[in-house]
């Protein structure tokens, strides 16, 4: 008899649970990229329990959010961002940074994230377990900040962008190992992924081609073989883990995808012959035109960057807005990534900015953003689109970003898994 009654008590407890009730104004629609007026969006802990057209009555357990004159979307995405390092000029540069105080950075900098308008981001590479710690520091509520997938450490080719010993004299390191990120070999490369799932990591990232900030000649030239490119993806595909490839050169980035890589980052010489091959196989092009533009600007300044790196910032990274307007218009899909950890971060809705202005409307700048970053993380179920059953993260502006995209720069609401983060009422 004592247990019937528990289960009654159960099943009432659950009628009168308090739920969070947004009246939204606008909301953004991710499939159709447009706004639809006046819609209650009912939140249960921290997934969206239901949306109802106008605005539902409710209890006095209830707790409202009036957002009745926003522009309401689902939390936005960034699919290539370094939270642990913002890029210093040399007078200004630590000689030594410690791997506990740059997971503090990291930190600092998910929360400025967070508060940005950005509730989910993807870690492309840093010191090898600091974003794999704070992701679950976040995820336990010790800390605030987006919720996070990480590639931990960038694996790299001896020499290549990514080998931590670049720039350094030969008698003060260790040559580094497929543990450290450095392969040379098909072998190394199943070495070095199986190292990153044994460390925690949701995706592997390496570096195709040579990049601008390394400390090496060549920003555009192939560092990987196809052996050495299949290595990687084999393991990976066998461990469930995406592979996300840094690539400038078109050679690097026809090797990279032919080989099976989720996403071309920067892309800066991709070409037509590199475009259609990304359209056949599916592969998503996240473009990093922010960082791009903020290097080829500093560039300009004496002893900014090293010596080796300013002709390689100044040539490269006013590119890549160009070949993101041509791979837009020849039909690559495209996910939303700043590079930010290069730029400053917080600042990663100016990207949204350098997209429209290179032809993407303004509604599919956002898509890409929300459901089709979802794809990209594999997390299209459960994120990118304000949904019943779907996780509850939800940003909102005063003004309507379709017609004006740089209010995306004013988020003046955020929730994080049901949890209001930032209101300016």
């Amino acid at each position: 008899m004592k247990q019937i009654y528990y289960s009654i008590f159960l099943m009432c407890s659950s009628f009168l649970h308090a739920d969070t009730i947004i009246y939204a104004g606008h909301v953004f629609d991710s499939v159709s990229g447009t706004f639809n007026s006046k819609q209650s969006i009912i939140i249960s802990g921290n997934k969206i329990a239901n949306i109802q057209n106008g605005f539902v009555n409710i209890s006095e357990d209830d707790t409202l959010i009036d957002l009745q004159s926003s522009y309401v979307m689902p939390g936005l995405m960034d699919a290539h961002v370094h939270l642990a390092q913002e890029y210093q000029p040399k007078a200004e540069r630590d000689i030594t940074v410690e791997s506990e105080y740059a997971t503090l950075y990291a930190a600092a900098n998910a929360k400025k994230t967070l508060e940005a308008g950005f509730t989910t981001v993807r870690n492309l590479g840093d010191g090898g377990m600091q974003t794999i710690a704070l992701r679950k520091a976040i995820e336990r509520g010790l800390l605030l900040g987006p919720r996070i997938v990480t590639s931990g450490k960038t694996l790299a080719t001896t020499g290549g962008h990514g080998d931590p010993t670049n720039g350094k004299a030969k008698n003060d390191y260790v040559p580094p190992s497929p543990e450290d990120g450095v392969v040379d070999s098909y072998d190394d490369a199943k070495k070095a992924v199986r190292q990153r799932y044994k460390d925690g990591v949701d995706g592997i990232k390496i570096t195709a081609t040579g990049g601008v900030l390394s400390v090496a000649k060549n920003g555009q030239n192939p560092q990987f073989m196809e052996d050495e490119l299949l290595g990687v993806i084999e393991t990976a595909k066998d461990y469930g883990l995406w592979v996300a490839a840094h690539a400038h050169g078109t050679e690097g980035i026809i090797r990279a995808v032919k080989a099976g890589v989720s996403s071309i980052e920067h892309g800066t010489y991709l070409d037509e012959t590199g475009m259609d091959l990304m359209i056949a196989n599916g592969t998503y092009y996240v473009p990093t035109i922010v960082a791009g533009e903020w290097v080829a600007e500093k560039a300009k300044i004496d002893n900014f960057f090293p010596e080796l790196v300013r002709p390689k910032a100044a040539s490269i990274g006013p590119q890549i807005q160009s070949t993101f307007g041509k791979a837009y218009k020849r039909g690559v899909k495209i996910a939303f990534g700043t590079d930010s950890g290069v730029s400053p971060h917080g600042e990663n809705w100016k990207e949204f900015l350098l997209m429209v202005e290179a032809g993407m409307p303004a509604a599919e700048a956002i898509q890409s953003a929300t459901i089709e970053t979802a794809k990209l993380f594999r997390l299209e179920d459960t994120l990118g689109q304000i949904k019943a059953t779907y996780l509850a993260d939800i940003v909102a502006t005063n003004e309507n970003p379709i017609q004006d995209i740089s209010s995306l720069g004013n988020i003046t609401f955020v929730m994080k898994d049901g949890e209001i983060i930032k209101h300016n009422k």
